[in-house]
């Protein structure tokens, strides 16, 4: 990517839609934690990529709480959304809603903020397009996870 222009959030979110099927569910007939951190690191990662345009590694997940179980043939939409970039990482807050098709009823069953680094063609991290938050709570977001950056890196000094 030759010019570095700012990007706003809109520009890059991504909404995956998947049918929890019996082959991705435990025992109690849920979908399995592990394949839904699995959906939720593609939502990131196509939201990231989107963004700069680069490939994107995982770097990290701070925070992934489970509010609901999601049962099998249960409809979850997953929505990536970037909230904070810096140099080569950019930093996205993923929600997951679970419907029950039969009786239209929809829930918040997860919420997770993921790290992921732009790499280029030699796998080194490469400087990504800034981003440009519009709305009001883009803007607090962007606040709030720039000012955790610096205190992260201060604590590492």
């Amino acid at each position: 990517m030759s010019t570095l222009h700012a990007r706003s959030p809109q520009e890059s979110i991504t909404i995956l839609t998947e049918l929890v099927l019996p082959a991705q569910a435990n025992l109690l007939g849920n979908l399995l934690g592990g394949q839904l951190m699995h959906f939720m690191d593609i939502a990131g990662a196509l939201t990231c990529r989107r963004h700069s345009g680069y490939e994107v590694a995982t770097v990290a997940v701070d925070k992934l709480e489970f509010k609901h179980p999601i049962k099998v043939g249960e409809v979850i939409t997953i929505t990536s959304k970037l909230i904070w970039v810096g140099n080569t990482s950019m930093k996205v807050k993923i929600d997951v809603s679970a419907e029950d098709t039969k009786v239209h009823v929809c829930k918040l069953t997860n919420t997770a903020y993921m790290t992921f680094v732009a790499l280029d063609s030699n796998c080194k991290p490469v400087k990504v397009p800034p981003l440009a938050p519009q709305t009001d709570e883009e803007k607090a977001l962007f606040e709030r996870e720039q000012k955790r950056y610096l205190e992260f890196k201060k604590s590492r000094k």
